[in-house]
């Protein structure tokens, strides 16, 4: 087979499909591997590597896609790239399609046979493909959720782990799968006060068992995630329902309810997040579209135009600061 592996261009996406030991192993096999210039550059992995390795390097992601019947990458792609894709040819990514309805569409007109990591199982089951993303992601939202806690960062200021004679930071983890246990350890070596919470009784037993009297486990109705919600420092959402769409658990209602400076991570954010408030943030991470903002919540955005008319602006990314403010810290 001819696999194709292009350079990710989604915004603050460094990984790749495919590192040099994983071509190794697939031409060693028999398979032909043709990877973009610079695919790898984002870990570390320069285009000599890919060619020690029996690939061969393509200047463009045009001709990766084109010599390719498979194409294997990170992230969902983007229009561009689905503009490539042609009938018969594989996708092998992550897609997250129940929280897309754009991508889903395109897929379809493309012809594409499309495979998602986050659906692949195991024979018992398991996520084997999800499972090491869902890890970091455990772990890296508490450490993201303890820096926005800061004072700086415009949080409580609240130190999770606390210090003689001042209590730690409750953390609160909606669900108890792989990224939930995962938070749950960090937030744990913390010392911060942890409750985690998850709808099967099965789990919540062998969390209790693992974590013993340093974390709170709490079965999921409606009343026992809003208390803890709205009483929480750190809230993470950790939600799975593989392929679909991830749940709502968290209201705009109890996100007024929350202490100002309050922080709220959604792992859950590629499955639609698991929050009301959670929502894409496009022109954030990107500077050019950003640039096109020209009015947001209720203000001019763009210093000629307000130069122009004689009127008030704000920077686009203080405007965008303000509109994201209760969806990241909690205040009403």
């Amino acid at each position: 087979m001819k696999i194709g592996v292009p350079r990710e261009i989604k915004t603050h996406e460094y990984r790749v499909g495919l590192t040099p030991p994983g071509a190794r192993e697939l031409t060693l096999h028999g398979h032909s591997v043709f990877v973009e210039r610079d695919a790898g550059l984002g870990i570390g992995c320069d285009d000599d590597a890919y060619r020690a390795a029996g690939a061969t390097v393509l200047d463009t992601a045009d001709a990766v896609f084109a010599r390719a019947d498979m194409i294997v990458k990170v992230k969902e792609p983007q229009p561009a790239e689905i503009a490539r894709l042609r009938r018969g040819q594989v996708l092998f990514t992550y897609l997250h399609l129940a929280a897309d309805r754009a991508q889903t569409e395109a897929l379809l007109r493309s012809g594409a046979t499309c495979i998602a990591y986050e659906t692949v199982t195991d024979r018992a089951g398991g996520l084997p493909l999800l499972a090491p993303m869902s890890e970091v992601a455990g772990r890296m939202a508490v450490q993201v959720g303890a820096h926005c806690l800061e004072r700086e960062q415009g949080g409580a200021g609240i130190l999770l782990g606390g210090v003689p004679g001042v209590a730690p930071g409750k953390v609160v983890i909606l669900g108890g799968g792989v990224s939930g246990t995962n938070a749950a350890r960090m937030a744990v070596g913390l010392e911060a006060s942890v409750t985690i919470i998850d709808r099967s009784l099965p789990r919540l037993k062998e969390l209790d068992l693992q974590f013993g009297p340093r974390a709170t486990t709490l079965f999921a109705t409606a009343d026992a995630i809003e208390r803890a919600v709205v009483a929480a420092d750190l809230v993470i959402g950790a939600v799975l329902v593989p392929g679909a769409a991830a749940p709502r658990l968290v209201t705009r209602a109890m996100v007024r309810r929350m202490r100002p400076g309050s922080v709220l991570v959604d792992i859950a954010i590629d499955q639609g997040g698991c929050f009301e408030t959670s929502r894409p943030t496009a022109l954030s991470d990107d500077p050019h579209l950003c640039d096109g903002l020209n009015i947001h919540g209720g203000v001019i955005t763009h210093q000629a135009v307000a130069q122009a008319l004689g009127m008030r602006w704000i920077t686009a990314r203080e405007a965008l600061a303000r509109s994201d403010q209760p969806a990241s810290s909690g205040s009403g």
